[in-house]
């Protein structure tokens, strides 16, 4: 009974795995970018304005003033500020200039400068898990009224103005804009946990485990990633031991995407079976003829099974999903599998196999984005392991292949891997961000990615 009792809160507290997902931190250099954005694709404040000078349902005319317009809204400048717990608070500061005529005849002008102020919580829509931004608390706050009125008509005729037009007309007509300009920010959500391919063999969404984390200074959102094969089936993400987190030293307001080895990794699980080859040329880059007369050189025993020399076909087969590790400033892809080599007794017959060695072997990474797509570039690093599985040559030893299989590695199977890798791996598609300009770095079990605006 105290077995099953442990066990249940075991699961339910510290026994339980961590989830490697994936971070994104969003600094306030990317939300004044997107905020900004948005408002000057929507036009919102002009559109508002144009209604200002329409006949509200309600609203009395002012006496002594006709045709009333506005006109010359001023470019916002926009201020965010995070609120922890929260999301951000907006201040849009603009201006715009009413026009019409006075009961003297002449033209009326007054120029008004307003902030517009809200609170833009954010929050995880329950039926699209996607991040979302609401607006609360919307005010307008008159900061300066002009006017071209002669100054003893001021206090009459202005104050009646902004009692019963600014005052009361104003919010209803300009919150409406920071509505829609969350419109178009959370839009820019839409595909973030969509399914991107993988080559043809799988795809990978980005799931937000939770309601994003608001502090004073940035957002961060955590991600439980999805690897599928093609068929459907779930590769399951290898527990990372330690809670994922960003590294210090990074520049304040500045945003980062981290992404865990074990992620990459469960991504070129998607990738396997392609690392697969059957190599059957000669002739490769700067290697002696695959031949049985070069491979003699280090195994005699092949002279006596083929007196004449044969051509080679060599076969690679990948046994275990690939592995990505990272140490600060390193990263290394680990394959295990076997190597093949296998010689035609005669011409027009299936080629024999010499001999199977099981090997394990590294490969440098370097990483880049190329489209938005994380690129993998390798280089082999060293061959750690060589052991004989089966042989029809007879005993040998295989250490004395170490340096023919090295040089093999390097000229025929790592430029299949780079090849293979061209695919790259698809990186969140969130607020259309551009990871082109992205500064990568290698730290510890991750890859940061320091995102840039240009």
């Amino acid at each position: 009974m105290l077995r099953i009792l442990f066990l249940a809160l075991c699961s339910l507290l510290t026994c339980t795995q961590t989830d490697p997902g994936a971070l994104l931190r969003l600094g306030m250099d990317i939300m004044n970018r997107e905020v900004q954005s948005a408002m000057d694709e929507s036009h919102i404040l002009e559109k508002m304005a144009a209604e200002a000078g329409k006949k509200q349902p309600g609203m009395k005319p002012i006496k002594g003033i006709t045709n009333l317009k506005v006109k010359d809204v001023q470019l916002p400048i926009i201020t965010l500020n995070f609120v922890p717990g929260v999301g951000i608070f907006q201040c849009v500061s603009t201006g715009m200039t009413i026009t019409g005529k006075s009961f003297m005849g002449g033209n009326m002008e007054i120029t008004v400068a307003l902030n517009i102020t809200a609170t833009n919580q954010l929050l995880r829509d329950e039926e699209t898990g996607l991040p979302v931004f609401k607006s609360e608390g919307c005010e307008v706050i008159l900061v300066n009224v002009k006017t071209n009125l002669p100054s003893n008509m001021l206090p009459k005729v202005v104050n009646k103005f902004l009692d019963s037009t600014l005052h009361k007309v104003l919010p209803g007509l300009m919150c409406p804009a920071i509505d829609a300009v969350l419109v178009y920010v959370n839009k820019k959500w839409t595909n973030l946990s969509d399914p991107m391919p993988v080559g043809q063999m799988g795809t990978i969404k980005y799931v937000l485990t939770s309601t994003p984390a608001t502090t004073a200074s940035y957002i961060q959102l955590d991600f439980s990633p999805v690897v599928q094969q093609q068929k459907g089936k779930t590769i399951k993400l290898a527990d990372a031991g330690e809670a994922l987190v960003f590294p210090k030293g990074h520049a304040e307001g500045s945003s980062q995407l981290l992404l865990p080895d074990a992620l990459l990794s469960a991504e070129l699980a998607l990738l396997q079976k392609s690392f697969h080859v059957n190599v059957q040329d000669t002739m490769i880059g700067e290697l002696p003829p695959q031949t049985t007369e070069t491979l003699a050189v280090f195994i005699p025993e092949v002279s006596v099974a083929y007196p004449k020399s044969k051509p080679l076909t060599t076969q690679i087969k990948i046994k275990k999903p690939p592995k990505v590790t990272m140490k600060t400033g390193k990263s290394l892809l680990h394959f295990h599998g076997t190597l093949e080599m296998s010689a035609a007794w005669q011409r027009g017959k299936a080629p024999m196999s010499l001999f199977l060695l099981e090997v394990h072997f590294n490969l440098k990474v370097q990483y880049s984005v190329r489209e938005n797509r994380l690129q993998m570039a390798t280089s082999l690093d060293r061959l750690l392991s060589l052991s004989r599985e089966s042989s029809s040559i007879g005993n040998f030893s295989e250490k004395e292949l170490t340096g023919f299989i090295t040089d093999y590695l390097e000229e025929a199977y790592i430029p299949v891997v780079n090849d293979v890798l061209q695919v790259g791996l698809p990186l969140p598609d969130f607020l259309a961000m551009n990871y082109n300009l992205a500064e990568l770095d290698v730290v510890e079990n991750a890859l940061m990615l320091d995102l840039k605006l240009g």
